[in-house]
This record gives structure tokens, sequence and C-alpha cells, in this order.
């Protein structure tokens, strides 16, 4: 018996020869743009109340998330192939750019981590959260999977060479973060149990060593004020005791909106960037909390599905890591505000005041939107 081939039959205008929708020719995913809108709105309403009803904070940041919703709409519009061929020679770019900061770089509040050009001030190390990751996807998509120690050893170089630059400026919950977004295209990649077994252990036998030669005195008193705020309450630990004031005051329901007295009086400090997560709590009690992380987890989801049914090893690896780095960003802020976790000075994905991470964080976003317009087309 032949092959059974399946035959269309000549179609009008009307029928099964439909042409594709505006939303699938221009590769927008409508469930998490829908709930990307939803986020950064209510991000907007919580900044309003943080900055002290400032119409100028709003609109400061209604201008960032609109060149970042132009720049996701951008991504998404550029092929995976695209991506992964463009993956080595921006990674190349990168690293000349964190190179240039460690000498031309802007300072501010102790650290050199900004470039100005034309006016115009960014931070590179938030470009790496992007790059790092395609970088890495791209190295490990050529090779057998899972990886092998020459695969895990190259990715490590990737990932530690801007690591290294951005640990110099100083920033080292940056450096932290983008090592993090590296470590999870291994992860996603399949890495063996054991290689994660023995960094585990290599990790906890380095803890000792690290804590007496490789940080610094401040990050050292980060971490004791972690561990015990009240053994210097007026210094180091005035940020966290005031932030599990403003969380704990709120209860269920909250205060109400614009009621945020810890803010409102200036006695929790960087509230409308790092802190954020304490306004909404005391202005809008658990149940605040709870519609914030529903959305976080809706998104989180959708992203995870974009993984799993993405058509390339490349496209898996990238939905994965993207994903996975978005639910560091928000469990490191929310541990630090609550002082489970070092103040390490990440904000708020999506909702606290920002720039060059909100720009960031929209076009990885898109880069998720192009894998699941892969996906889509890979199912017809």
């Amino acid at each position: 018996m032949g092959d059974y081939v399946r035959q269309l039959p000549h179609q009008g205008s009307h029928d099964m020869a439909r042409r594709p929708s505006v939303v699938r020719r221009v590769h927008i995913d409508v469930p998490l743009l829908l709930l990307l809108l939803l986020l950064t709105f209510y991000g907007l309403v919580v900044l309003y109340s943080a900055s002290g009803q400032s119409a100028a904070a709003v609109i400061r940041q209604g201008s960032y998330l609109a060149l970042g919703y132009v720049i996701m709409i951008l991504a998404a519009q550029i092929s995976l192939q695209r991506y992964a061929r463009l993956a080595p020679w921006l990674y190349l770019v990168g690293l000349t750019i964190l190179a240039a900061v460690v000498f031309v770089g802007v300072g501010a509040k102790g650290a050199q981590r900004w470039l100005e050009v034309g006016g115009f001030r960014f931070q590179p190390s938030e470009i790496m959260k992007l790059v790092v990751p395609l970088v890495v996807a791209w190295f490990l998509a050529g090779r057998a999977l899972p990886p092998g120690l020459f695969s895990i050893g190259g990715s490590l170089i990737l990932l530690g060479l801007p690591a290294m630059l951005i640990v110099i400026q100083p920033d080292l919950g940056t450096s932290l973060l983008i090592a993090a977004s590296g470590l999870s295209v291994l992860f996603m990649a399949g890495l063996r149990w054991r290689y994660i077994f023995g960094a585990v252990v290599l990790a906890a036998a380095s803890a000792w060593p690290a804590w007496m030669y490789g940080l610094k005195d401040y990050q050292k008193q980060r971490i004791l004020t972690m561990l015990n705020p009240d053994s210097d309450k007026l210094g180091a630990g005035w940020n966290i005791i005031q932030s599990k004031t403003a969380i704990g005051s709120g209860g269920w329901q909250g205060k109400g909106w614009l009621q945020s007295t810890q803010s409102r009086l200036d006695f929790l400090p960087e509230s409308h960037t790092d802190f954020i997560i304490a306004v909404l709590a005391e202005e809008h009690g658990l149940q605040g909390i709870i519609l914030l992380m529903g959305i976080y987890l809706l998104i989180l989801l959708r992203g995870f599905w974009i993984g799993v049914h993405a058509q390339t090893s490349f496209g898996r690896m990238m939905a994965g890591s993207l994903t996975l780095t978005f639910f560091v960003y928000i469990f490191v802020n929310m541990g630090m505000v609550a002082g489970l976790m070092p103040v390490v000075g990440v904000p708020l994905p999506l909702v606290s005041a920002g720039g060059t991470s909100v720009v960031t964080l929209l076009a990885g976003f898109g880069i998720l939107m192009a894998i699941s317009t892969e996906s889509r087309s890979g199912a017809m």
C-alpha cells in the first residue's frame, strides 16, 4: 500500500485557506503580552504612591516601558537562527563595553557601572543579562547534549568573563545574576545531577575561603545584617527593619492606596526601586502581594510552556533560561526585602523604577515571543 498523502482541496476566498492573523504575522504571543501589560500597569499604580505621588516618575517609567515594548516587538521579529548567528558577536561587543566601563565609566554611590553617550546613561551589565544566556545557548546548541566536561568548561568561561568584569565595578549582585542566567542554560541543556551535586559540594567547600579573602567588608556586613539586622538598627540594619515594618503593618487588606506611612514619611529608603514591594504590602496588604505573585506565576508558566513546545534545542534552552532568570530576579528581590537574603540591589522586575533593566527584561520577552512563533509554525 502506498503512502497516504493528505491533500487539501482548492479553496476560494473562504474556508481553510485563511491568511494568518495579524497577531501571528507580527509574532506576538497574546497571553504573554496581556500578562506583561497587566503587570506593568500594576507596577505604575504602585510606583505613583512609592515615589511620593510623583507624576514625573510615572511618566519617566512609562517612557521606559514604551521603549521596552517597542524593542520587545522588534525582538520578536528576529528568527532564532539569526539570534544564534548574532550571539558570539553580541558577546564580543558586550565584553568590550564592560571593559570600557572600567576605564571611562560614570560613577555613582561608590560604584562605576554606567556609560554615558550623548547625554544618555545606560548600564552595560544589564544588557549582558540577555547576551550571556544567548551565547551559552549558541555554544551548547552545536554540541552533544547533555553537556560533557568540555562543554561545561567552555560555558563557564563564557559566563565567567563578563561576571568578573562586573565584579570589578563593583557589582556583586548583578554579576551573580548574570552567572545564574548562564548556569540556567546549562541546567536546561540537561546537566547531569552528578555535576550539579559536585558544584554544590565545591561551593560549600569554598564558602570559608571566599568569606575570608573574596568578599569586601561591606559585602560581609550585608550578610551579617541579614542574619541579625537588630545589631545595627540605625545603620546597616535600617532598610531591613523598615521594610519588615511596612510589610507587617499592611495586614490582609492594607492601609489603602497612597497611605504608606513608611515611604511617605521617608522611613523606607529606595521605596520606589529595590524596596517597592514593601510599599505594595503596606498599602494593599497580603491580598495585593498574592495578586502580584499570581501575575508573576502566570508569566513564568507561559514562559515554560513556550520552552516545552520549542522546536530546537537552542529555543528550548533560551526559553528555559529567560524564564528561570526572571524567576531568580523575583525570588532575590522578595527575599531581600523580607530579610531572608542579603541586600544586593536587585529591583523587582517590571515594577521597580528603572531604565536599562526594564528595557532589557522586555527585550528578553521579545525573544520568548520569537521562540513562541517558531513553536506555532512547527506545529502547523
